[in-house]
């Protein structure tokens, strides 16, 4: 990072473009310790198409909504037929058409993956739909295998990719914003809808922006995030070993910016749960095994539970299942509610944000519903 010139990047990457705090920072709704939010992969199960898994995370959105989460974002991967999230930018405008006031936003967009310029002027669609709901949250890494990567980046070189990661941020913010310098050679390139149109004859356009997160599962991102005074989501739910590191990381490096006067973090949370604590396990085993199978290269829609329970394993598998599972929050709904205060404590987190992996909608719209109803959120 010492590379990155931190101090001259917080400059360029934070300006005020109609991003302020409050935009970013949720309320504790119930008796819950911090805001809660929703983390959809719009999963599709054996069975099941992917038609239907859009349709049900428009219901969690709507769920989300009724009963108080603060926001829902989409997670950006490619390859994978058990995740039907590739294009986040597409499912949110579809969600924003059958929502009215929860945030929506990315978790995250790959920016590797991606001109800058596109998503400036995909975010400025959503911001257009939906005013003021929007959140544009970044990763660096590809949300795939390195081949599938390539393809999307019509090249080989990944690791270049990500080590632009600084560079590419101060040009999407750039575009976001629409300052480039004069001289520079984007400086006559806009992004619309944008700012531009407030400066055109007769332009009413609104200069404000989505505010910008950062993504992370390592220290790289929180310490970045820390640099430039932006909001940082970890993601707990796959690199918990990680999390505690990474936020005290985020936290020190903290400089205050036009966004944030303080450090602002939210950690996805894999937590589901159930009307009985077997329910719940047989629930969570479907996703452990379907990432058992991601990591192994055969990637498939989320089993069934009735498959995952016959599943036979190998001791080495074995083994990553029992270590996966035990970083998913699941039981009943008191068991849940705990192990989420727990877990709020444990790191200080200013949010988390839950994500229900299951086979079927059915089980993660029940998940979300009893959670809300563990902590007395609205709208039950």
């Amino acid at each position: 990072m010492d590379e990155i010139r931190g101090d001259e990047i917080q400059g360029e990457a934070t300006r005020d473009g109609g991003v302020q705090g409050g935009e970013i920072r949720g309320t504790a709704r119930g008796t819950a310790p911090v805001p809660l939010s929703v983390l959809d992969l719009v999963t599709v199960g054996q069975g099941g198409t992917a038609s239907q898994a859009l349709r049900t995370g428009v219901e969690i959105a709507q769920l989300a909504e009724r009963r108080g989460f603060h926001r829902y974002w989409v997670a950006e991967h490619h390859s994978m037929p058990g995740v039907a999230s590739s294009s986040p930018a597409v499912i949110l405008a579809h969600t924003a058409a059958h929502t009215e006031r929860i945030r929506l936003g990315s978790g995250g967009v790959m920016l590797p993956n991606h001109a800058p310029l596109v998503i400036a002027e995909q975010f400025g669609t959503l911001e257009a739909m939906a005013p003021g709901r929007v959140d544009l949250g970044l990763g660096r890494a590809p949300g795939t295998d390195g081949a599938t990567a390539a393809a999307l980046r019509r090249t080989d070189r990944l690791n270049e990719g990500a080590d632009d990661f600084p560079q590419q941020l101060m040009e999407l913010t750039r575009f976001l914003d629409d300052d480039f310098p004069d001289g520079h050679p984007y400086a006559r390139i806009h992004a619309v809808p944008g700012p531009v149109q407030a400066t055109a004859e007769g332009g009413v356009q609104s200069p404000a922006r989505p505010p910008i997160w950062l993504l992370g599962s390592s220290g790289f991102s929180a310490r970045l995030a820390g640099v430039l005074g932006l909001p940082f989501a970890f993601a707990h739910h796959f690199s918990a070993q990680n999390t505690v590191p990474a936020l005290e990381l985020y936290r020190d490096s903290f400089k205050p910016s036009t966004v944030l006067d303080a450090p602002y973090a939210l950690i996805g949370v894999a937590a589901l749960a159930a009307d009985d604590e077997r329910e719940a396990r047989r629930q969570v085993l479907t996703g452990a095994l379907s990432m058992l199978r991601l990591r192994s290269g055969r990637p498939g829609l989320v089993p069934t539970p009735e498959e995952a329970e016959a599943y036979s394993f190998s001791p080495m598998e074995r083994e990553f299942v029992d270590n996966w599972l035990v970083n998913i929050v699941h039981g009943t709904a008191d068991e849940v509610r705990s192990g989420l205060d727990d877990l709020a404590k444990r790191t200080g987190a200013d949010e988390l944000m839950i994500t229900a992996n299951a086979h079927g909608g059915e089980a993660r719209l029940r998940s979300y519903g009893l959670i809300a109803d563990a902590y007395g959120l609205p709208g039950a």
